[in-house]
């Protein structure tokens, strides 16, 4: 009997799930967190540990047994006995037990049992879809300009004879003045020839498109409408396939299964804004149950049960 998978289904449901005579795996929501040393994020999740304190009974195993087994209730709690008998004898024999999925267990120096969780699964459904990773520090480079600047002033003294000889200064002031201004209306002119220009072709492009469209209009004889059967789908049991943060991923996903032979449809988008494709959906949770156990053997070990009422 695979109780680590029975074990690991619930999980994704309910915060604590006890093996009875042995002890119980607990769950605690936790946010996203980030690593300053690594710069690593990590999603939110549920943090797994284990209490061997809490050891009875309270039926939800056996009743998940019962139901996927199509056995009795009485019958999935033997199973489970037996199962804890052989537990607690490799325990005692200093063996590590391995539950695939959820973690490690066994005894420490003092007899308790010791528990490593595996971090290769989040049972937080609603962070489906959302993963670990690193992202490189940003580094900031800044670029320091020295500008050094050398000015040299070298005095000028003009005389009065002088001046009379370099009457030049005065007209070379006058076609400094006179260039400048020519050069402004030049660049005006030129500023004006560009605009004209621009909207010139603009409004051929647009004379040339409004062409084409009467170009390209025709008519189209009126087809039969065509007649199509659809079968909605219905029920609260649903057999996650993935969830996408881009909507046209998604559709390709559902375009997948569909090919397939699945009954594949997207449920909606969960509070983290992620798209979720279904492999179908059930009225009848056992069926629901059964179709996960073939969708995990045969196509995709992520696959997973979502309990929903859908609008």
């Amino acid at each position: 009997m695979q109780l680590e998978t029975y074990i690991s289904d619930l999980l994704y449901r309910y915060e604590c799930v006890t093996i009875p005579e042995f002890g119980s795996f607990l769950t605690q929501s936790v946010s996203a967190t980030i690593d300053d040393s690594s710069n690593a994020f990590y999603p939110p999740k549920k943090m797994l540990s284990f209490n061997e304190q809490i050891q009875k009974n309270d039926g939800l195993l056996a009743h998940y047994i019962s139901d996927v087994e199509q056995i009795s209730f009485e019958n999935a709690n033997q199973k489970i006995a037996k199962r804890v008998a052989v537990l607690k004898s490799n325990l005692a024999l200093g063996e590590t037990i391995t539950f695939k999925n959820i973690g490690e267990l066994v005894f420490n120096t003092e007899g308790k049992i010791m528990f490593e969780p595996s971090y290769q699964i989040n049972y937080l459904t609603d962070a489906f879809g959302l993963s670990q990773f690193v992202s490189p520090a940003i580094t900031r480079e800044t670029y320091v300009e020295q500008v050094e600047a050398i000015e040299k002033v070298v005095p000028l003294t003009i005389t009065k004879e002088k001046r009379k000889n370099r009457s030049y200064l005065k007209y070379a002031a006058v076609a400094v003045v006179a260039l400048t201004i020519s050069g402004f209306i030049g660049s005006n002119f030129y500023a004006n020839e560009i605009e004209q220009h621009n909207q010139m072709a603009q409004q051929e492009a647009t004379k040339q498109l409004d062409n084409k469209i009467q170009q390209a209009t025709f008519s189209l004889n009126p087809l039969p409408a065509a007649k199509l059967t659809v079968t909605k789908q219905t029920g609260n049991y649903h057999i996650v396939a993935g969830a996408f943060r881009v909507e046209e991923n998604c559709d390709t996903k559902v375009a997948e299964l569909k090919a397939l032979g699945y009954s594949a449809r997207k449920i909606g988008v969960n509070k983290y804004g992620l798209h979720q494709v279904v492999y179908a959906s059930y009225e009848d949770r056992l069926d629901a149950l059964k179709a996960l156990r073939t969708i995990k053997k045969e196509q995709n070990k992520e696959a997973w049960l979502l309990v929903q009422a859908l609008d």
